[in-house]
Parts: C-alpha cells; sequence; structure tokens
C-alpha cells in the first residue's frame, strides 16, 4: 500500500513541524500503512518532551532545510501489537525514542514499558536523563564523591538529580537566578552562581565536573577548579562560540592539573546489552524510569504543558526564556 494521509479510525496522524524560521504548525503527516511487522508494536501517542536546546539550535532557529519534525522522546500507548511480540499487549504504555507526532510505531526493542502509576508527562523525562546517565555509568568517580555540576537548564538539573540518586555529594552552578532557585526548590542544596574556581573550600575538591552549559568559560573554570587527575565530561553540545578565551588558558589548565577532559555524548554506548559492554542506552532508560516512579527523581515542578497545537507558542516561550520551567511537555491527550 503506497504511503496517504495518516487515518486511526476517525483520526488523522499529525506532528509539530518546523515549517520555517521560527516557525511551528501542527499539521497533517502521511505515514506509511502497511500492515504492522511482526516484530513491531504501534500506538496513540500520550506525552513528548521538547529537548530545549537541540530543537531551538538545529531546527527552530535555522534558515534553511525545512520542513523539519523534531523530539526524541514520547510516550505512547500501544493499540497495534505485531505477532511476535510476546512481552508487550495492547494498552500498555511504553516509552521510547520518538518525534512529536501524534503516533508512534516502533520495533517493540525499542521501547521500554512505563511502570504502571507513573504518569506519561512524567515518564517522558527519562529519555532526557539517559543524557548524563552515560556520564553516571563511565566515569571514574565513585560515590559519595563529591562532584561539580556546570550548568542547570534542563539537562545539568537533571544530570544533578541522576548523580544525587547515585549518591553522590553534588555541587551545581548556573549564573541565572530562576535556574538556581529551582534547583534548591527541588532538592538540589549545593547551589553556586558560577563554577567555585577561586573558593579555597571547593577548590580541587571534585574528581569530576559535568559540564552542562556549553560555554567556554565553564570548561575553563571547570578544568581549574577539579581535583588532579580528576574529569571534566562535556555534555551540552557547544553550539556557537561565547567568548574570545585563547585555546591555551586551556591548554595550560589540562597540562597542569593533570586534567582528562572528554566528550559525554551518550552515544558512547550501545542501544542494548552487548557482550564485553558493562553499560548500555536502554538500561539507562529503564534505570531512569524506576527512578521516576519511585520518586528518586523528582521532575514535578520543572515543566509546563502545552498542546501541540499551541507548538508555536511553545517555542517561543522557550525562545524567550516565558515558560517560568525548564521544560516542555506536549500533552497529545488534547489533540483532536
Amino acid at each position: 500500500m503506497p504511503n496517504q494521509l495518516a487515518t486511526y479510525g476517525s483520526e488523522i496522524a499529525c506532528a509539530v513541524t518546523i515549517t520555517g524560521h521560527q516557525q511551528a504548525e501542527l499539521l497533517p503527516v502521511e505515514e506509511d500503512l502497511t500492515p504492522i511487522g511482526d516484530k513491531e508494536v504501534a500506538g496513540q501517542t500520550l506525552a513528548t518532551l521538547v529537548s530545549a536546546g537541540t530543537e531551538l539550535n538545529s531546527a527552530y532557529l535555522a534558515d534553511s532545510g525545512f520542513p523539519k519534525q523534531l523530539g526524541y522522546a514520547a510516550i505512547f500507548q500501544i493499540n497495534r501489537v505485531g505477532a511476535q511480540v510476546a512481552n508487550l499487549r495492547k494498552g500498555d504504555v511504553v516509552c521510547a525514542i520518538g518525534s512529536h507526532c501524534s503516533h508512534q510505531r516502533k520495533s517493540a526493542s525499542e521501547v521500554l514499558q512505563v511502570p504502571k502509576g507513573l504518569s506519561a508527562e512524567v515518564a517522558v523525562f527519562a529519555r532526557m536523563m539517559g543524557v548524563s546517565m552515560t556520564t553516571l555509568v563511565t566515569t571514574l568517580a565513585r560515590p559519595p564523591a563529591k562532584i561539580l555540576i556546570c550548568g542547570l537548564g534542563l539537562v545539568g538539573h537533571l544530570a544533578a538529580k541522576n548523580f544525587l540518586a547515585a549518591g553522590y555529594q553534588v555541587y551545581a552552578c548556573d549564573p541565572v537566578e530562576f535556574r538556581r532557585q529551582m534547583a534548591l526548590e527541588t532538592g538540589i542544596e549545593n547551589v553556586l552562581e558560577r563554577v567555585p574556581v577561586d573558593d579555597p573550600d571547593l577548590q580541587g575538591q571534585f574528581p569530576l565536573a559535568v559540564e552542562c552549559s556549553g560555554h567556554e568559560q565553564a570548561l575553563l573554570d571547570a578544568a581549574n577548579t577539579i581535583r588532579k587527575g580528576g574529569e571534566v565530561v562535556c555534555i551540552a553540545t557547544p553550539w556557537r562560540k561565547l567568548t574570545d578565551l585563547a585555546l591555551h588558558d586551556l591548554h595550560y589548565a589540562i597540562f597542569h592539573n593533570y586534567a582528562h577532559i572528554r566528550s559525554g555524548w551518550e552515544w558512547e554506548l550501545p542501544r542494548h546489552p552487548q557482550d564485553f559492554q558493562h553499560n548500555n542506552l536502554f538500561d539507562n532508560y529503564t534505570g531512569a524510569l524506576r527512578w521516576l516512579h519511585q520518586g528518586r527523581v523528582d521532575v514535578s515542578n520543572i515543566y509546563t504543558k502545552y498542546n501541540p497545537a499551541d507548538a508555536q507558542q511553545a517555542y517561543q516561550d522557550l525562545l524567550h526564556k516565558r515558560t517560568g520551567r525548564l521544560a516542555v511537555v506536549f500533552d497529545w491527550t488534547k489533540v483532536g
């Protein structure tokens, strides 16, 4: 059967689509309506999470390459199950790497069942928690060590909570007051305005700094603040040059502080368990769902919900920092 306008009963599939520079719309989409594969599941989306840094910088603020469909964190309820799928059934709610679309279709191996009682709007954060969980499972620093989080946007905020849940002493810094206040109000106790490079009580106390801001000054300050031989792991994407710092300054810090600086890109891990690999992404996401369900990581006050039909308003509010929160969740139960 050729692609056609996707219909599910009386519903038409739709997706948040970037149609031009700073233009977002909820539009009908064409989708493959061939019979579901034996090892696939499909269903109706309940919630998706906006990754503000990636989606604003790579698409919403772009000048070309339209249309673009975004998103990589989705919760959906299964309504079709392939013949060879044994561990999932209609009605199950699952987590997936999925776009801002009203319906999802995935290999059964690429979804994780959401624990009973965990809401879709909270469960969707498991995917973003995974961004820093790669660093959590690969760092040489072990709890109860002091560690430093640089930047308290969504990625940094969740990184701080991940490391707290794992038993570390977490210090976190951000120059933006509302981010610091939100961190304090949601259980992150040691919150600073800037990297404590000149604080004699903290200088040299951190075997690990996790750089979540994408800012060159934060990277340099972290390299000068860690314990000799410590790690600085760069999680945030450096979207653009923000300073005129000389490379020599960082070179000097690396050499004299014996600093190990590396990428924290989550995809250094395999998606699924492999021989001779201790960790993988989907085990990380499973752990994140468990921590959310147990309340060890609390995200209840850090996001604002939007109807996907209001995507343009959501992206504008994120761009101009009008949400008063760190994250946006699209509530797909409001569509239709």
